[in-house]
């Protein structure tokens, strides 16, 4: 059976554009969606009398938000199969359980409630920095959004956090049938060879052959696999937070992967996945790779 493809809503425009972005992608993997509203008004009905007609204003609420949500996903794509649920429970929580039954749990970049000032909401930190299954939090602008670039972009990490990342990248790029820029950004070390040209010239080519050659260890099983994908590998000297994020300004996907250690209860998140999440120009995928 196929897991469906899990979206968080909460009434927000941050969570509708998620909302319309989650349908697009079942319709392209031919899955089924489920919409989910994670609402408390448990805590509080137990105070109105059970002969009470009033029913709390919160439950009200998160009943109209999944209807309305699940009739817009309905007009978006008639072909989609669409199932809604309103969950008596945190937010962050009920996502990350409903991850570890879904093959791909997608979430705004800011939901109803979250401070204005706040670049990324907590919710969806919390969800891409935990959960064991890809997470996507769609952000950016509209032509990253509505996928307008027919490019994506993979950040190739270490092996230990991009194996999963290659093979998510690689079906991604073969079902929207678009380019996939794999990058390994590179540096050299500031001590190494500081003091002489011709020292630091050959170290930096090191470093940069090294880089190279971790891209041709990680793609070269999934390009026998992929056969049709057109691939570009880069390799680029810089951080690769800022380097990706350059990318991303010509991408409908940027996909990094993230290692879990398990046991580990606390965000796992590295720099570069954390900035990409609060700046991307497009929607970021976060990949675990489970230790």
């Amino acid at each position: 059976m196929e897991l469906p493809l899990v979206v968080g809503v909460d009434g927000s425009d941050g969570s509708l554009t998620a909302l319309d972005w989650a349908v697009d992608e079942a319709a392209r993997h031919g899955l089924p969606l489920r919409l989910v509203y994670a609402s408390k008004w448990e805590h509080y009905e137990a105070a109105i009398p059970s002969d009470s007609l009033e029913r709390p204003s919160e439950r009200v609420l998160a009943e109209h938000v999944v209807a309305s949500a699940a009739e817009r996903a309905r007009r978006r794509n008639p072909d989609t199969k669409v199932t809604a649920e309103v969950v008596p429970e945190e937010a962050a929580a009920t996502l990350l359980r409903e991850g570890r039954n879904a093959s791909l749990l997608v979430t705004g970049s800011r939901g109803r409630g979250e401070l204005a000032g706040l670049l990324l909401g907590s919710v969806g930190l919390a969800v891409a920095a935990r959960a064991y299954g890809p997470v996507v939090v769609v952000r950016g602008d509209k032509a990253g959004i509505e996928a307008t670039h027919e490019r994506i972009v993979l950040g190739a990490g270490e092996s230990a956090t991009s194996v999963e990342a290659v093979r998510f990248a690689f079906r991604e790029a073969e079902v929207r049938r678009c380019t996939l820029d794999v990058v390994r950004a590179w540096r050299c070390p500031a001590h190494e060879g500081a003091d002489h040209p011709k020292l630091a010239e050959s170290t930096a080519h090191y470093h940069e052959e090294r880089a190279s050659a971790l891209l041709d260890s990680l793609l070269e099983e999934a390009v026998a696999d992929h056969p049709g994908v057109r691939v570009r590998r880069s390799t680029v000297e810089g951080p690769a937070r800022k380097v990706l994020l350059a990318r991303s300004a010509a991408a409908d996907l940027l996909i990094v992967g993230a290692q879990r250690r398990t046991g580990h209860v606390g965000l796992q998140l590295g720099r570069v996945a954390h900035t990409l999440l609060h700046h991307s120009v497009c929607p970021v995928a976060v990949v675990p790779q489970q230790a």
